[in-house]
């Protein structure tokens, strides 16, 4: 008779494949993270040229700031239902072949901007790009977690993350210097060569991991009965604590996917400064958020080693860190000063970027091995979705306000709001170990009540 446990579903299974299928040399796994991390820096770079180069877009084409917006809100049209699709598909084909693919297609997307180009062809351009990058960070955490069982994931799921902030504070500096020096046009032409020379390099060095599904099922015999291979979709879909993360994930993106649009024109339109000086000041919530995030990542990770619960160590600092963002953003507009803004808009956007960590660590401790790549496309989905409202938004309120500025207050402080509410769902329910006790021993849950 085995024993239940309050282990995770698919924990067991997952840290007993290295046993049975020994991992390979550490340098080969951190070697995939590092190419894994260059690939987030690219696509975060791919979304972040939007923002940087907002005026002179806008001046070149005279678009209004609510057509702005809705060439921001585009690049997130397919962007949630191929990340769907894409989830699934790679719960039976190798991460390293979609990888390549995606590199390829981002690549490709950057190259018709080089020309004389209409409204038109950057709005299809940014959707083609956008179908291409939804999928983008749930397979390369799905790529890397082949390679670090459960309790070691957070560090390379912060590296990997960070990717994003790192390619926002390298790329806004050098995107907006080759935008007063050549032209907009040039800024994306760049992207499109960094990733034909990322795709070049995965092709060459990428590899699959050990710790497949396959492996999971081969080492089934020596798991307990209570951790199961496999859990109704609808139970995942209906966890209170996957629909927790999702929320406060939510929160977290609205959040970045406005800055990523209008953060540039905020600093110019807004504040009042010139085009050559808000490459660093653009790139400055970015690198916040790469020491936040890993911090973080690193204090989750030995927390948990101390024997901490992963609600505590992973749910209410991923989710405290949205709200503490919120906080931030919907106080702003009251502050005056450039500087308090900036400080204020700065935590509100990079703080919160801690859940991108957590929510997905979280899901995977709850997700069995063969389900996760949907799993965590499906977050990735619903969080994301979020830009496909946030930059129109934002553009709408702007076009509308008596000042730019005006607008800009009134959509930062819409912002803080929805984050606020995230963050304060994701504090009240995400509860992992009840979550997983819940499918290995409902009757446990049941007797122990409300937690």
């Amino acid at each position: 008779m085995t024993v239940p446990t309050s282990r995770s579903p698919g924990a067991a299974i997952r840290a007993a494949a290295p046993t049975a299928h020994p991992a390979a040399a550490p340098r080969q796994a951190w070697l995939i993270v590092a190419l894994l991390f260059l690939f987030m820096v690219i696509n975060f770079a791919d979304k972040a040229v939007i923002g940087i180069a907002a005026l002179p877009i806008m001046d070149e084409l005279l678009l209004s700031p609510r057509e702005f917006g809705l060439l921001g809100s585009s690049f997130f049209l397919l962007f949630a239902v191929s990340a769907v699709v894409t989830g699934f598909i790679v719960n039976r084909v190798e991460t390293r072949w979609a990888l390549l693919v995606m590199g390829l297609v981002w690549a490709l997307t950057q190259f018709p901007m080089l020309g004389s180009v209409g409204f038109a062809t950057i709005i299809a351009a940014r959707i083609a790009l956008g179908a291409g990058e939804g999928p983008a960070y749930p397979v390369a955490l799905h790529s890397a977690y082949k390679w670090f069982p459960n309790e070691v994931r957070t560090l390379p799921t912060a590296i990997v993350a960070q990717g994003a902030g790192i390619g926002i504070m390298v790329a806004l500096p050098l995107l907006n210097w080759v935008i007063v020096r050549y032209s907009w046009h040039w800024a994306f032409g760049v992207l499109g060569i960094a990733g034909l020379v990322w795709t070049a390099a995965w092709f060459a060095l990428g590899r699959e991991g050990p710790l497949t599904a396959a492996a999971a099922v081969a080492a089934g015999a020596t798991t307990t009965a209570s951790a199961p291979e496999r859990i109704a979709y609808g139970q995942l879909l209906l966890s209170p604590t996957i629909l927790a993360c999702w929320c406060a994930n939510f929160g977290a993106y609205w959040g970045l996917s406005q800055a990523l649009s209008w953060q540039g024109a905020f600093l110019i339109k807004g504040l009042g400064l010139s085009q050559s000086s808000i490459g660093l000041l653009g790139a400055l919530p970015a690198g916040a958020a790469v020491v936040v995030v890993i911090a973080a990542g690193w204090y989750s990770q030995r927390l948990l080693a101390r024997g901490v619960s992963s609600r505590v160590a992973r749910g209410m600092l991923g989710a405290g860190c949205v709200t503490l963002g919120g906080i931030a953003l919907a106080v702003m507009p009251y502050v005056p000063g450039i500087s308090a803004k900036i400080a204020l808009t700065t935590i509100g956007i990079a703080v919160p970027s801690v859940i991108h960590v957590i929510s997905h660590t979280v899901v995977s401790e709850l997700t069995p091995v063969a389900q996760r790549g949907a799993l965590l496309a499906i977050g990735t989905a619903i969080g994301t979705s979020a830009g496909l409202l946030a930059p129109y938004i934002m553009g709408s309120v702007v076009e509308m306000a008596a000042t730019p500025l005006a607008g800009f207050n009134t959509g930062f402080m819409i912002c803080g709001l929805i984050m606020l509410v995230g963050g304060l769902i994701g504090m009240a329910l995400i509860r992992p170990e009840r979550d997983a006790l819940r499918w290995t021993n409902p009757i446990a849950v049941a007797a122990a009540g409300p937690a």
